[in-house]
C-alpha cells in the first residue's frame, strides 16, 4: 500500500477524530435536555405560570439548535483540523473555548434561573 500524507500523522489524526465524536455526543445531549425540559415541563399537573409554558417551549428549541450548531461546528472544526494537521500549521484556539464557555454559563445561567425564580 503507498503511504499518504495522513498516514504520516496518525495519532493527530485519531485525535481529532475523538474530539469530533465527543462534539457529537455533547451535541446530542444538548438535543435531549432540551426535549427532557420540554417533556417534564408539560407532565407536570400544575403550571406555575402560563409565562413557564413559552420558557420551556423557548429553552427546548434553543437547546435543539444549540445542538444542530455543534454539530455544524463540529464537522467544520474536525476539517479545518485535519487539513492544519496534514500542513503542519496547527495551532490550538483558546478564544474559541473561552467565547463558547462563557455564552454557554450565560445562557444556562438566564434561562435556567428565570425558570426555577418562577
Amino acid at each position: 500500500m503507498k503511504q499518504t500524507i495522513d498516514s504520516n500523522y496518525i495519532q493527530q489524526h485519531l485525535a481529532n477524530e475523538r474530539t469530533f465524536l465527543a462534539w457529537l455526543r455533547t451535541s446530542l445531549a444538548s438535543i435531549g435536555v432540551g426535549f427532557l425540559i420540554v417533556n417534564f415541563h408539560f407532565a407536570n399537573e400544575s403550571r406555575l405560570a402560563p409565562i413557564t409554558d413559552l420558557l420551556a417551549e423557548i429553552i427546548g428549541i434553543l437547546s435543539v439548535v444549540v445542538g444542530l450548531f455543534m454539530i455544524g461546528f463540529a464537522t467544520f472544526n474536525y476539517l479545518k483540523k485535519k487539513n492544519e494537521i496534514n500542513e503542519q500549521t496547527f495551532r490550538p484556539v483558546k478564544n474559541t473555548v473561552v467565547l463558547i464557555s462563557s455564552f454557554m454559563i450565560m445562557m444556562i445561567g438566564l434561562f435556567f434561573g428565570y425558570f426555577l425564580i418562577y
